[in-house]
């Protein structure tokens, strides 16, 4: 059986854990108490030397990580990944956008505002706020042209940029201002179903 090494308040773990359900693949999870170090082991660094969640074990040890690597690696073979060529690049485009301007601008802005983090970080969260933006309308831009974002399909792509996006409300974003975002929103939701709880952080991640 697969092992999912994970932090149950990441999105970044909760997109494997939607795919993995998506998909019916069974997967244990191996909660990681990463503000206690566990993610800094010398075992944990064996599977993921960055010493980040999520970590896909396969059953032969083998590890994966980068959570958008891990989509690819499950989304193989299934409708969530086409085989046409130019929709693949169209997936993988996203998945870099969703790295780049996504994850680590409404990720952590939403991180440091529920965890007290803000002050700490003054310095950077107006350029994170202006990035911010921005990526809201590049999604508003596409979502105004195709119904999810690598075209008429669903995709591994919409459950990644859907995981922190879906959230930007939380770090102040207002997701009203771009409307094919929210229509998109839904209908990401509808394709996803129940079962995925979003969990907060606990007060071993708070520092204010």
């Amino acid at each position: 059986m697969l092992t999912l090494y994970d932090y149950l308040p990441s999105h970044n773990g909760w997109k494997v854990r939607v795919l993995l359900g998506l998909c019916s693949i069974p997967a244990r999870v191996e909660p990681v108490a990463i503000f206690a170090g566990e993610s800094r082991t010398e075992a944990f660094l064996k599977l993921n030397p960055a010493g980040a969640i999520p970590v896909l074990e396969l059953e032969d040890g083998r590890a994966i990580a980068e959570s958008n690597a891990i989509l690819a690696y499950l989304g193989e073979g299934t409708r969530f990944l086409p085989d046409d060529r130019f929709v693949r690049a169209k997936v993988m485009q996203w998945l870099f956008f969703e790295q780049y301007y996504v994850e680590p601008v409404i990720g952590s802005l939403r991180f440091w505002t529920l965890t007290g983090r803000l002050t700490r970080n003054a310095a950077l969260v107006e350029g994170k706020r202006e990035t911010g933006v921005r990526a809201l309308a590049a999604l508003q831009r596409q979502l105004s042209a195709t119904q999810f974002l690598a075209g008429d399909g669903f995709t591994i792509a919409d459950i990644a940029v859907y995981a922190y996006s879906h959230r930007a409300g939380d770090c102040g974003f207002d997701l009203a201002a771009y409307p094919a975002v929210e229509t998109w929103v839904d209908q990401v939701a509808a394709e996803i179903g129940p079962g995925y709880p979003i969990h907060p952080y606990g007060d071993e991640a708070r520092v204010e």
